[in-house]
């Protein structure tokens, strides 16, 4: 097995490829881009925007849009695609690339593709949040998803139930599958393999941090958001309710230039 970086699937030049051809528009993206349009001609910021599928959408609808990633590859990818050219594409974290965002605050921020799980501290979700908070103008809105835990959806990421094949675009097959490695309070790790016949095996690994519905709400409060909804699936269900098994995250800047007070004050 060649050993690859940490998340390999948005670093690794090939691998990118089998992203993108294993994850085509999906429902997820669908309600994302519909949840963006409900303010025309918005200011958009994309974080961990990976090889650009939402983000080009969101171009191609009307919206200004800033994507970044840290994965120089990933990027490369959505630099190479129509429409390209109407993104702001920055490389990096949103610590190291903040002091680059544009002047005029963003209207909406989102995180698809659940990036905020890949945000393992209690530090590094707060830090994160309050710099979203901070590029986002008063009353702008955050939106994002993540697993609920309770579906336990790693229970399902095995090499039986996983195992399925991606055909690139070239004709290159690829069977993959994926394998948890460690299961330690909310974070779970894992593994994605990747086989083809005429090419070395490859592999990826990541951890995920799957927060109870309460910490999403706590935190998002203290970083100075109000939570207007949380759905738990791509069709609007209530949480609880869907085969999805996911939180959508829609969170607004608390604008307090109306008198109203902080989250727990007053």
């Amino acid at each position: 097995m060649t050993p690859l970086p940490l998340q390999a699937e948005f670093r690794h030049p090939l691998l990118v490829q089998v992203y993108d051809a294993e994850c085509p528009w999906g429902p997820d993206d669908t309600l994302f881009l519909a949840l963006a349009n409900e303010t025309p001609h918005a200011r958009v910021l994309d974080l961990g925007c990976g090889t650009g599928r939402v983000t080009l959408a969101l171009a191609a609808a009307g919206h200004t849009v800033t994507g970044i990633d840290p994965a120089p590859a990933a990027l490369a990818a959505a630099r190479a695609k129509p429409g390209a050219e109407k993104v702001t594409w920055l490389t990096g974290t949103l610590p190291e690339v903040a002091a680059d965002l544009p002047h005029t605050p963003f209207n909406i921020a989102i995180m698809t593709a659940h990036v905020a799980q890949f945000l393992l501290t209690d530090t590094e979700w707060a830090e994160t949040l309050t710099l979203l908070k901070n590029a986002l103008t008063p009353g702008g809105r955050l939106i994002f998803d993540s697993r609920d835990p309770a579906d336990r959806r790693w229970e399902r990421w095995n090499p039986t139930d996983s195992r399925h094949e991606i055909t690139l675009p070239d004709g290159l097959r690829v069977t993959a599958w994926t394998e948890v490695t460690e299961v330690s309070g909310e974070n779970v790790s894992f593994t994605h393999h990747y086989t083809s016949p005429t090419l070395p095996d490859l592999h990826s690994t990541a951890t995920l941090r799957f927060r109870p519905e309460p910490t999403l709400r706590t935190s998002l409060a203290e970083a100075g958001f109000t939570v207007e909804q949380i759905y738990g699936g791509w069709h609007r269900e209530p949480v609880g309710t869907s085969p999805d098994g996911e939180f959508v995250v829609v969170a607004r800047v608390q604008d307090l230039s109306d008198g109203s007070c902080p989250a727990g004050l007053g």
